[in-house]
């Protein structure tokens, strides 16, 4: 880790950061649907829903190592200020537009790549941020502390996007994220942020050679490298049944949109029990036994739903419940683990190579799990993806590298 000093309020800073973000990742999330609703009402074209989708992971897959570098060069709380505004402002176009004309499908996507790009730069900076905010052994606690606002939102920004979308005009909808942007830029605004040394930001030896500065950073931790190599294979086989839960709901199950929607809040409240837990019980010293648990406990909760017979609707939703416990517990822990072993300088570059290779497998697993679903049927698919996982799992005690990320015995509460 660097050696830039703590602030002595870092409860306070980090807080006041907090608020402002969960509030703005709230409000675009009920964008986020509601523009779902538009273009679905609009056109009913699952090929425009796609462009959509491809349009929200695109410009974080292809810019993100790119990005990574403007982020470790420049002061990220402006980074941070500037990723606000830009998202406030692609939103504030799509209003202005929707009051004088029907609004055009070619710049709903233009303004989704935006908003997109702007996360792209805010997704890392932040992240690069908070361990010059937080102490060190604070990391986990507060990772956990920002997936129980992540879960908060999926809970509660479906049902008031579909609320505000019958009751309110679209442009009313985006006043409202546009709003939440400019809130979020004004709380980072409060904030003093430490700066990174003059001549670690000055140096400017050209992009490509800074990419690969940042790529050779994490290169060199023998256990991180190999960490983010289990969990690409992780999400390559888990991101995909993200689409198929509605589809063992309704199909396997012979469930009702209600299904699908009480697993999608089942598996939001497992996660927001999960963050809540990881933030109450403190900073954990067995990192790495605690990401192999999770990813124990969420191939086993696959292959239970796997064999479940048709009219065990009630048991998968226990299932997704538990599914949503494991989350924080993998990618809280595994960003807090990245935070303290990667020097600040190069966190923008390390967090942004990271999302981008998990935003680029994205394309390629969803593809190869429908295909395989259709042929096999998708309760026999969570099941296989399940065993797959229990698989993947134990390759984190089983590679010397990764093993040695974990220090002793001891447990932090405090």
């Amino acid at each position: 880790m660097s050696d830039i000093k703590k602030p002595a309020q870092w409860k306070k800073d980090f807080f006041i950061i907090w608020s402002g973000q969960s509030i703005s990742l709230i409000t675009s999330a009920i964008l986020q649907m509601a523009i779902i609703f538009y273009l679905t009402e609009k056109t009913g074209s699952a090929l425009i829903l796609s462009l959509a989708s491809m349009a929200g992971f695109l410009p974080y897959a292809l810019l993100g190592p790119a990005i990574g570098v403007l982020v470790d060069r420049y002061d990220r709380k402006m980074v941070m200020i500037s990723a606000d505004l830009l998202i406030a402002a692609a939103g504030a176009v799509l209003a202005v537009v929707d009051i004088y004309m029907e609004l055009p499908v070619w710049l709903v996507l233009v303004v989704l790549c935006l908003r997109s790009l702007g996360n792209a730069f805010h997704s890392p900076a932040i992240n690069a941020v908070t361990p010059l905010l937080v102490p060190e052994d604070r990391l986990t606690r507060c990772a956990g502390y920002s997936q129980s606002m992540q879960s908060v939102s999926y809970i509660v920004s479906p049902a008031l996007a579909a609320f505000l979308y019958s009751v309110w005009e679209l442009n009313a909808i985006i006043a409202i994220d546009v709003a939440g942007a400019v809130l979020a830029s004004l709380t980072v605004m409060l904030v003093r942020i430490p700066k990174l040394p003059a001549n670690r930001q000055n140096s400017r030896p050209g992009i490509i050679r800074e990419m690969k500065e940042g790529f050779l950073a994490l290169r060199e931790n023998k256990g991180l490298f190999a960490l983010l190599l289990v969990g690409t294979l992780y999400m390559l086989v888990y991101i995909p049944l993200n689409a198929l839960y509605p589809l063992m709901s309704t199909e396997y199950f012979n469930g009702t949109p209600i299904h699908i929607s009480v697993t999608e809040i089942a598996y939001a409240a497992g996660m927001l029990a999960g963050g809540l837990l990881l933030g109450i019980m403190g900073a954990f010293k067995k990192k790495i036994l605690l990401i192999t648990a999770s990813i124990v406990l969420m191939g086993l909760s696959l292959i239970i739903s796997g064999l479940l017979p048709p009219t065990g609707f009630i048991a998968f939703a226990v299932c997704c419940a538990f599914m949503g416990l494991s989350v924080p517990f993998y990618s809280a822990v595994q960003t807090a683990l990245f935070q303290q072993k990667i020097k600040a300088e190069y966190l923008g570059r390390v967090f942004s190579l990271t999302g981008s290779i998990m935003s680029l497998a994205m394309p390629i697993s969803l593809g190869l799990s429908g295909f395989f679903a259709d042929q096999i049927g998708v309760s026999r698919w969570f099941l296989i993806s399940g065993i797959l996982i229990l698989c993947i799992a134990f390759l984190c005690p089983a590679i010397p590298a990764i093993r040695k990320l974990d220090p002793g015995e001891t447990i932090d509460y405090g």
